[in-house]
C-alpha cells in the first residue's frame, strides 16, 4: 500500500453485521453514512466534493486513490460532501505538479474519516448483492457490539430531505449580466460545473436556495429554469414540487438533471423509489431514444423514478433509458418545452459524451 501513514488501524461496520478492518486515514474518529461504490476511474475530488453524496461512505472501485494530489479547481462544491472515505490504497505521495496539497492533509482540513487497506473488490461485491445501507468507519471505537448499537440509531436514507442541508443559503450570480441568456438555477445540490456549462453557453446565471418560492425565481425574470442535481429522497421534497408544477404552468423552458429529473416525475404525479445499489460512476450506457444513439453517461443516483407509471402516462414522453438495467434516464414534457436527464451530462469527472443537453436547453430558450 502506496502510504506515509502509520497505519493506525480502523474498522468498517456494515448494518448487516459484515466487518472490515483496514488503516485510518484523514480524520481520527468515527463517521457514519448510507455505503455506496462508485466506478470512476478518476476524479476522485470531483467525487469527494459532489454535494449528491451527503451523508454517504463512499467506496472507490479504482484502486488508487491520492495519487495525483488536489486542487481547488476540481472541486464541485466548497467542502467535502461524503461522510467517509473507503479505498484500497491510500497515497499521501502524488505526481502532479500543479497540486495544491496531499489527500491526507485536505481531509484532516476537513475532517473526514477514512479508512484503506479494504478489499474494496469484495466489499463492492457485497453491496451489489445486499444492496445499500448504512455502515460505520471508526478509528477510535474497536468495541462490535458499542458500534453496532451507536449504527443502529442512524436514520435510513429512505425518507431523507437532505437538499436544503447543502444548498447555498443566499442567493448569487454566475457569468455577465449582458449575456443572451437568463437562468434562474434551484440549487438543490448543484455542482460548479453545471454552473460553467451554463456560463460558458452564454447565460446569465442566478443560483436560489433549495427552498426558494417560484415567485421569487420568477422575479429573477429568467429566459429559462434549471433544477440540479442534489443529495436524498425526492418523495419528501415537496416544496420542491411545488415550484417544478408553478414552473410548468408557466410555460417557459425547464431543464432538470439527477435530483431534478426525480422532482420533475413528481410534479407530474409519476413516483420515484429507492433502488437497490443506485448508479454512480462514469461508465453507464444509456441510449437516446430520440437519435437512437448511445451514450456514456456520468451517474451519482440511488432513487429513480418509476419506469412503468412513466410509460403509462400520456403527459410525458421517454426519452433516455439505461442499457444495463432499463432504468428511466430521461423523459420530456407533452406539450411544454420541460425535459430532465437521470445522469450528469457535466460530467466531472466522466465522458462528455451528453453535453449536447445544455445546447438543447439553449435551443429552448432561443425560440
Amino acid at each position: 500500500m502506496e502510504s506515509n501513514l502509520n497505519q493506525q488501524p480502523a474498522i468498517l461496520l456494515l448494518e448487516d453485521g459484515s466487518v472490515f478492518y483496514g488503516y485510518a486515514c484523514g480524520k481520527i474518529g468515527t463517521s457514519f453514512g448510507e455505503v455506496c461504490f462508485s466506478t470512476n476511474l478518476t476524479g476522485y475530488q470531483e467525487l469527494f466534493t459532489d454535494p449528491s453524496y451527503f451523508g454517504q461512505l463512499l467506496v472507490t472501485t479504482n484502486v488508487h486513490v491520492g495519487n495525483y494530489g488536489i486542487i481547488e479547481e476540481d472541486a464541485q462544491s466548497d467542502k467535502i460532501q461524503i461522510s467517509g472515505l473507503i479505498c484500497k490504497d491510500f497515497s499521501v505521495n502524488y505526481s502532479r505538479k500543479k497540486s495544491d496539497s496531499n489527500i491526507q492533509d485536505y481531509f484532516v482540513q476537513n475532517g473526514l474519516v477514512g479508512i484503506y487497506g479494504i478489499d474494496t473488490r469484495m466489499l463492492v461485491r457485497h453491496i451489489r448483492k445486499a444492496g445499500a445501507m448504512n455502515a460505520v468507519i471508526s478509528s477510535e471505537i474497536f468495541d462490535i457490539k458499542e458500534l453496532t448499537t451507536l449504527l443502529a440509531k442512524v436514520p435510513s436514507m429512505d425518507g431523507l430531505e437532505l437538499s436544503s442541508k447543502v444548498s447555498t443559503t443566499i442567493p448569487y450570480t454566475l457569468g455577465n449580466e449582458s449575456a443572451t441568456f437568463k437562468v434562474a438555477v434551484l440549487d438543490l445540490g448543484v455542482k460548479r460545473n453545471i454552473l460553467n456549462n451554463l456560463v460558458d453557453r452564454d447565460c446569465y446565471v442566478k443560483v436560489f436556495p433549495a427552498k426558494t418560492s417560484f415567485e421569487e425565481l420568477k422575479s429573477f425574470q429568467p429566459d429559462g429554469y434549471f433544477f440540479s442535481n442534489g443529495p436524498g429522497d425526492p418523495s419528501m421534497m415537496d416544496y420542491a414540487v411545488e415550484t417544478a408544477q408553478s414552473v410548468l404552468k408557466e410555460g417557459l423552458p425547464f431543464f432538470g438533471i439527477c435530483l431534478g429529473n426525480q422532482i420533475l416525475a413528481r410534479a407530474l404525479g409519476i413516483d420515484t423509489f429507492k433502488m437497490h445499489h443506485g448508479h454512480r460512476g462514469g461508465n453507464h450506457p444509456v441510449k437516446n431514444l430520440m437519435t437512437g444513439k448511445c451514450e456514456i453517461s456520468t451517474q451519482n443516483h440511488g432513487f429513480a423514478v418509476d419506469f412503468e407509471q412513466l410509460k403509462s402516462s400520456p403527459l410525458v414522453e421517454l426519452t433516455h433509458i439505461n442499457l444495463n438495467d432499463e432504468t428511466v434516464e430521461g423523459f420530456r414534457v407533452v406539450g411544454k418545452n420541460a425535459f430532465s436527464v437521470q445522469y450528469h451530462p457535466e460530467a466531472s469527472p466522466g465522458p462528455h459524451d451528453s453535453r449536447y443537453l445544455f445546447d438543447q436547453f439553449i435551443d429552448m430558450m432561443k425560440e
